[in-house]
């Protein structure tokens, strides 16, 4: 602990006169009476309020020092710390072209999506976990990371309105967002690394295809669970007109089988995703997986650490005015 304004410290010097004084003035107004001899009163009881006499003096210094340690600011200060925890390391590569708006899922797919991840996040406080987002082409969001609230602020930010603006094609890369996500583990020493690719559609852009980045993924021990989102059939869709949002039924259209084949050839699991309980099918998967030990650098952030001196002080001074207006009450 230490103490924005250190110089109020030196106020507690003015408890020394205080002390010199009180006793002084003690001995001073101490009556006094003459006799003969004092041994009738030697074996006479004391009253236990004798023993209380000095307790407004003892308090009064308390609530002073605690007054001076208050202006003083005590502060925790900054600290970084090295800590080991396990868990495992995990990149979220979720799909983010216009198709996710459909509203199969409710209140649509993006947001379905990013609901039930998020839950996922907050659920595994131990891992190191990034995210990934793509539509015609990829980029990270945010790299691995154990600061799960940094990462859950992105993630906020994450929606299809990138595509709608013209910041990243329309489309459906799956092999670039695959690689890309294994781009940021393959460099990881955890020894389970893993991939969660999320998707409502089919292959139809990027250099690279889903199979390519699979086996890239193989190569690296990278463990890839491949999520179909979508109803069976068709969805809804809001189309913007002239007239406003129109809903129009578009066709659900999933490549099951090579999703199922990117999860075949790096040893994980597809899935196919009606609803939000669904997803937690591959959390409940991931869970099984070994875990590794982390070595995690924490910083903790100076706060301002006066409210328990405070508390004593309205505690003590609360205490004095009671004793002096009860049983320590004097009558002139």
């Amino acid at each position: 602990m230490i103490f924005a304004n250190i110089e109020y410290l030196f106020l507690l010097l003015l408890l020394i006169p205080y002390i010199i004084w009180y006793f002084m003035r003690q001995k001073r107004m101490e009556p006094s009476m003459q006799v003969s001899t004092t041994r009738m009163y030697m074996n006479a009881p004391k009253s236990w309020k004798i023993y209380l006499l000095h307790a407004p003096f003892l308090l009064r210094i308390v609530t002073f020092v605690m007054i001076v340690l208050v202006l003083a600011r005590p502060q925790t200060t900054d600290n970084w710390q090295n800590t080991e925890i396990e868990g495992i390391d995990i990149m979220l590569a979720v799909d983010v072209s216009t198709s996710m708006l459909a509203e199969d899922l409710k209140p649509n797919r993006i947001e379905a999506a990013k609901q039930v991840a998020s839950e996922f996040i907050n659920g595994r406080p131990n891992d190191n976990i990034g995210l990934s987002i793509f539509a015609g082409e990829a980029f990270t969001q945010c790299p691995l990371t154990v600061d799960h609230g940094v990462l859950l602020n992105l993630f906020r930010n994450v929606s299809c309105d990138m595509v709608q603006q013209g910041m990243i094609d329309d489309g459906t890369a799956l092999g670039m967002g695959l690689a890309n996500a294994v781009s940021r583990l393959k460099d990881s020493k955890a020894k389970s690394k893993v991939i969660i690719l999320l998707t409502d559609g089919v292959n139809n852009m990027g250099d690279i295809s889903p199979l390519t980045a699979a086996e890239i993924a193989k190569k690296f021990g990278i463990r890839v669970y491949t999520i179909g989102v979508g109803t069976n059939g068709t969805a809804p869709y809001p189309m913007p007109t002239y007239a406003g949002v129109q809903y129009v039924q578009i066709p659900v259209e999933l490549d099951e089988k090579t999703m199922t084949q990117i999860a075949g050839t790096t040893n994980g699991n597809y899935f196919r995703a009606t609803s939000n309980s669904k997803l937690k099918e591959v959390y409940k998967e991931i869970d099984k997986l070994e875990k590794t030990r982390l070595n995690v650098k924490e910083f903790s952030k100076r706060e301002e650490a006066f409210a328990p001196f405070a508390l004593v002080a309205f505690l003590c001074l609360l205490l004095e005015i009671l004793l002096r207006n009860t049983v320590l009450k004097k009558i002139p």
